[in-house]
């Protein structure tokens, strides 16, 4: 099975808002919806857990009604950092998959997605056991020295990752357990591609776009409420 794992339960200090961004509403639809619904009309996507803000838990089962998002399967709360979220949904799954089912996990901010950057990630994963939509980046790098940039960066050298990060369920069970034991989490940005190169696990590449990124400031909510409009026009 491929099952889509929405990671919705942060609070997003830095967007400013009086509710968690991923429930702020666009054109009178929250934008974790926008997510959810990604997979939910993706032919590949088996079933959908959201790992929600515990105290927008009941609101999200509403929602869940009112669109009829029935690939949602579990509903889990969220935790007090993004690897608590993570080992939040990966537990609550343990009784429901095997080794060989593949979890995509989305950010649920992040309703830009394409459906050809979830295939090709599930499609890498198959062969490779993990995989990370990303792109290289289209801007000029350098160093960030203070005030000033001393060094240039090579751009054709770095990659930017992107949503979803995708892996066989034995994989990332097995990566999260071996790093609790071990005391990483506390020792590496959370993030769960920081901890794998924190870990020397290698991290294979799958497709991603410049338009695939996640909602964290009140401007990229206007660009997103801008592309909404453009696939209705489009579909009208």
């Amino acid at each position: 099975m491929n099952i889509a794992v929405i990671l919705a339960g942060g609070i997003g200090k830095r967007f400013g808002a009086d509710k968690p961004k991923q429930f702020v509403k666009v054109f009178d639809k929250p934008v974790l919806v926008y997510t959810i619904e990604i997979y939910q009309n993706h032919p590949e996507i088996d079933a959908i857990e959201v790992v929600c803000v515990e105290s927008c838990i009941i609101y999200l089962k509403k929602l869940v009604d009112e669109y009829n998002l029935h690939k949602v399967k579990w509903i889990t709360p969220g935790g007090k950092e993004f690897q608590n979220s993570m080992i939040n949904g990966i537990n609550n799954l343990k009784s429901e998959l095997n080794d060989e089912d593949i979890v995509l996990f989305q950010y649920g901010a992040s309703p830009f997605t394409s459906d050809y950057v979830i295939s090709d990630a599930i499609q890498v994963c198959k062969e490779k056991g993990n995989s990370s939509p990303a792109i290289s980046s289209l801007f000029l790098l350098g160093s960030n020295d203070g005030d000033k940039s001393i060094n240039w960066i090579d751009r054709d050298k770095v990659i930017i990752h992107n949503t979803p990060q995708c892996f066989k369920f034995g994989y990332v069970t097995q990566l999260y357990d071996e790093a609790i034991e071990n005391g990483y989490l506390d020792k590496v940005e959370p993030h769960t591609t920081t901890l794998m190169y924190y870990m020397n696990r290698e991290i294979y590449l799958s497709k991603g776009n410049q338009i695939n990124f996640k909602i964290t400031t009140k401007e990229d909510l206007d660009l997103f409420k801008g592309y909404v409009m453009m696939k209705n026009n489009k579909s009208s």
